[in-house]
């Protein structure tokens, strides 16, 4: 049982280390919104974790973030970060990687949708907390802060729920 708690949290420890490392991977673009892997490895956190784990992971990630550990991209960190406008995106990890968790011992196809389910859920927090910061028209940023980054997500989550899959299928990473 002991071995098994173990396990469970140097996993989300990995995880949310996988999390803080992909954020690093950007592009900065005018919008202040980077173009980053943070969407992959979130999807992948939860495919992995299962909801319960995924969700910690995202949760210490924040946390983390939060009291000023440089773990948000562009090596960032602290609380201004979270209220500020990209901030309703890493807020919007959480109920992705629950739901990809969720969904990560359904079939391929119900799994997929609740992983693009939690990616919109993400994308609606990212721009409501835009829109109220910046003071823009929310259409607006929405095409600023949501709309060019849908596709490359949509792929990042679709890739995490395949390498999840591959992982599974060679138990090269097993939680349970």
């Amino acid at each position: 049982m002991k071995k098994n708690i173990t396990k469970k949290m140097t996993f989300v420890g990995l995880m949310t280390a996988v999390i803080s490392v992909l954020s690093q991977i950007a592009i900065p673009l005018p919008s202040g919104v980077p173009i980053t892997l943070q969407t992959f490895a979130v999807a992948l956190t939860g495919y992995m974790l299962s909801y319960k784990y995924g969700s910690a992971a995202v949760v210490t990630y924040i946390l983390l973030g939060a009291v000023g550990v440089p773990v948000f991209s562009g090596l960032k960190g602290g609380a201004g970060v979270l209220f500020g406008v990209t901030g309703g995106f890493i807020f919007g990890f959480l109920p992705m990687a629950f739901l990809c968790g969720l969904s990560s011992k359904m079939k391929q196809i119900p799994a997929l949708l609740m992983g693009l389910a939690g990616l919109f859920v993400c994308h609606a927090l990212g721009t409501v907390q835009f829109y109220f910061i910046s003071g823009e028209p929310f259409i607006a940023a929405f095409l600023k802060v949501s709309a060019p980054y849908l596709i490359k997500d949509i792929i990042s989550v679709i890739a995490a729920y395949y390498v999840f899959r591959l992982m599974s299928k060679r138990k090269v990473f097993r939680i349970d």
